[in-house]
């Protein structure tokens, strides 16, 4: 627990231990940690440097524990100082970054990333920089990211970054495949599934994008691409799975594929009135509906196609046959 202000387990362990006792010799100490005097004597020597540990002046030999409240209260005070100057400092490299790269060049927009560590990096930091949504496409085959590696993941959705997986069906077959999924959906991860997928993808908002090259080469390597226009068309790759991907739930018979649902005739009369030229009010007022049930079916059928505006809906109602064409 202490480990953010500089403690590792032994030493934190040896405060403990002498908080509890108020005062002990090295012996005493070694005994109730387990440790040999020398290393029981160094860690003491550590908590002293830190503040938290002193040789008592009238018992020659004995150690005392220094007020949590006051030692460790100036430790967490120096640790946010730290943060806030770290902090500061990045704002400022970042500024210095946004200003270099107001014009970037072509080859700033394109960085080729090589050697498994490299890419697995790489691969890590775009979920841990990520703070809206991190979109992905699994293959069944890893490239060189392991696929038990969800400490990046688990963190991002702890900090409210969202999660939108399409998994190639294979990936259901692998050893720990139903396990890990299981795990993502109890983060409230919206996954799917299709047969195959065209290849390997992580996008971090939109912003940020990590494709493999997977030639022949034994050397992993990876793209990784900043905005541009081959950003937006790996970002349309992934809408275009996503839509046709069907969903992943966790049921009380474990996992389970549930094929979307179409909408209802209410969704069609509000549909066809919308293209029509109406208002979210007009059609409220036409269908006897409330105006936010209007909007909530609207955002549902958004969701249920995979788009993010109108324009977008009303080119898939027509694609899929929900409202008729005028001849």
């Amino acid at each position: 627990m202490l480990g953010a202000i500089g403690l590792d387990g032994t030493h934190e362990a040896a405060y403990r231990a002498l908080v509890s006792v108020g005062a002990a010799d090295v012996p005493d100490l070694a005994r109730r940690l387990a440790l040999g005097e020398h290393d029981t004597e160094r860690a003491l020597r550590r908590l002293e440097r830190h503040g938290l540990a002193a040789q008592s002046s009238g018992r020659p030999g004995r150690w005392v524990a220094a007020p949590p409240g006051v030692a460790l209260g100036a430790l967490l005070t120096q640790r946010r100082h730290e943060l806030e100057q770290a902090e500061l400092a990045t704002v400022l490299l970042a500024e210095e970054y946004r200003a270099a790269a107001a014009e970037p060049s072509v080859h700033d927009l394109v960085e080729v990333v090589t050697g498994a560590a490299a890419v697995t990096q790489r691969f890590l930091q775009i979920q841990l920089g990520a703070s809206e949504e991190v979109c992905a496409l699994v293959t069944g085959t890893p490239v060189a990211v392991p696929g038990a590696d969800n400490d990046a993941e688990e963190q991002a959705a702890e900090r409210g970054v969202r999660y939108r997986v399409v998994l190639e069906r294979a990936v259901l077959d692998q050893p720990d495949g139903i396990k890990e999924l299981t795990a993502a959906l109890g983060r409230d991860e919206r996954v799917r599934v299709v047969d195959k997928v065209p290849t390997k993808l992580v996008v971090a908002d939109r912003a940020l994008a990590l494709v493999p090259l997977t030639g022949r080469s034994a050397e992993p390597a990876a793209l990784v691409v900043h905005a541009s226009g081959l950003l937006e068309l790996l970002s349309g790759l992934f809408e275009s799975v996503w839509r046709d991907a069907l969903p992943l739930r966790l049921g009380a018979d474990g996992v389970a594929e549930q094929a979307p649902d179409g909408p209802d005739p209410t969704d069609l009369e509000i549909l066809s009135l919308l293209l029509a030229g109406l208002t979210d009010a007009s059609v409220a007022k036409q269908l006897d509906l409330g105006l936010r049930t209007v909007q909530r079916r609207v955002k549902g059928l958004m969701e249920l196609t995979g788009v993010s505006t109108r324009l977008q809906l009303g080119w898939h109602a027509y694609e899929r046959g929900w409202v008729a064409r005028e001849q």
